[in-house]
């Protein structure tokens, strides 16, 4: 009833556990060796707590591989983050709340998960028979490195098994997936199809997990769906930085007709610049992110829902998500333009202005009255704190290790390992061939889009990344001017 909380909090310690891998990155050892003391010597999941699938998933699960991950690494490019005596504790405790999760996948019809599960005692009698497909499509990062690392193909085929329903659903006619389904009859209950709540990491996760694990029907699942994102949701003049018309922008639409279904966006998406910058789509990554930027300076925040039409928000709170910072970061990692740093000072002095509290960083209520609510969520210190400190970090073991890293949903860091590219179980995963042909990294292309990798030219590092009358036009469509 309340759609700014969600159940995730597990009466596990939920903010320690997923800020394990940003102590880490921030180089800070002595710190990260406490916490991970503090979470073998205290976490149990053996509660009575119901919780979401796939926020316990991504917060919990996905920060316990991290940081297992970052402790065992030989190579330990953060400084020596080992743990004296360390026996795999944080890999046992994230399979064992794994295996708590597993009912979820048990007793539906179509193989996607229950929405929630109760750690103890499973999936609750008066469990909801619909999902997101956000919620039940984006665990396969989480459970496939869960697999590789145990040697046990359980929980990826799980995962595998609830994208391939999913993606089984998806409409004969535009090719476009819902944002809530039934997970007994495979019925589409929700028909939005967007890239916000509800639907927007089903679609990271399809080109996350193929660069993890190297799977080509990932990539190829992928290329499907940004297609027809491109041609379905994409409104707005065909270039970015050129040609008349309507800045580009991202709808919500009818799964089926692709008609337009309302006329909001949610700061979720403000993820999808960051998406398109790792496909190489980085000039209509420029475009989007700019719309973004101009909400956030109107409002000194993302309203979580913003209504484009009316120039105001329709759900006016802010629960210091991260999403524009990592869009933020990623481009200025592919443009190296100064702007994004400015970007990214913007935003830290509009939360320190707005958000700061006496202990922590506080959601606001209301983006425009700026009341603020007694909660931080975990994802402040896993996410947001994270993208902005390596967006200034420029010397960061991320950027100059010579390791090739990739961040989950939740901003878990994990290296891209040879490891996590060999599965000794193709033959058993729905639909496999024996002979799954795996592709390298380097081989990743994205379908229907301009720029085909091409970095931003070195004329235009230094000017504006959008020109100044497009940045004028996107400042007059939120009301800025």
């Amino acid at each position: 009833s309340n759609l700014n909380i969600n159940d995730v909090l597990g009466n596990y310690s939920l903010t320690l556990i997923d800020a394990l891998d940003t102590l880490a990155v921030m180089g800070n050892s002595s710190e990260f060796q406490k916490a991970v003391k503090l979470v073998i010597d205290t976490v149990s999941f053996d509660k009575d707590s119901t919780v979401q699938v796939f926020e316990a998933t991504i917060r919990v699960l996905g920060s316990l591989l991290s940081a297992h991950i970052i402790i065992t690494d030989t190579k330990q490019p953060f400084g020596d983050m080992t743990i004296k005596d360390y026996d795999n504790e944080l890999l046992h405790l994230a399979h064992d709340l794994a295996v708590r999760l597993l009912p979820a996948f048990e007793n539906t019809k179509t193989g996607i998960p229950y929405p929630r599960v109760n750690l103890k005692k499973g999936v609750p009698p008066d469990s909801h028979n619909e999902t997101c497909t956000a919620g039940a499509g984006s665990l396969l990062v989480e459970f496939g490195i869960l697999s590789r690392l145990l040697g046990d193909s359980t929980f990826e085929w799980v995962a595998r098994r609830a994208v391939k329903a999913l993606w089984s659903l998806r409409s004969n006619n535009t090719g476009l997936l819902g944002n809530v389904v039934n997970i007994q009859t495979g019925h589409w209950v929700g028909k939005q199809s967007g890239l916000g709540a509800g639907s927007d990491s089903f679609y990271e996760y399809l080109l996350k997990s193929y660069i993890l694990f190297g799977e080509k029907e990932d990539l190829e699942m992928f290329n499907a769906a940004y297609r027809n994102i491109q041609n379905h949701l994409r409104r707005g003049r065909e270039a970015c930085n050129e040609g008349e018309g309507d800045p580009p922008l991202y709808v919500n639409v009818n799964m089926y007709t692709g008609q337009l279904m309302n006329t909001w966006i949610d700061s979720l998406q403000a993820f999808f610049p960051g998406l398109q910058v790792l496909i190489g789509d980085v000039e209509d990554a420029i475009c989007l992110h700019a719309f973004y930027y101009a909400i956030w300076k109107r409002y000194g925040a993302l309203p979580e829902r913003y209504n484009w039409q009316l120039q105001a928000p329709d759900v006016p709170f802010y629960p210091l998500r991260p999403e524009l910072v990592e869009s933020t970061y990623l481009l200025y990692q592919a443009t190296k333009n100064p702007f994004y740093l400015h970007v990214g000072m913007d935003i830290l002095q509009s939360l320190e202005k707005y958000t700061k509290a006496k202990c922590g960083y506080a959601t606001l209520h209301h983006v425009v009255e700026k009341t603020k609510e007694d909660r931080m969520e975990s994802f402040f210190l896993s996410e947001t704190c994270k993208y902005l400190y390596l967006l200034f970090d420029e010397e960061n073991p991320v950027h100059k290790s010579g390791n090739k890293f990739m961040f989950t949903t939740e901003g878990h860091i994990v290296s891209v390992d040879e490891r996590f590219r060999t599965s000794l179980w193709e033959d058993i995963l729905p639909g496999e061939e024996a002979s799954a042909e795996k592709t390298k990294p380097t081989e990743l292309k994205a379908a229907n889009f301009s720029s085909n990798c091409n970095r931003v030219p070195d004329e235009r590092r230094y000017l504006l990344p959008l020109k100044s009358n497009y940045m004028r036009q996107i400042d007059r469509m939120v009301g800025l001017i």
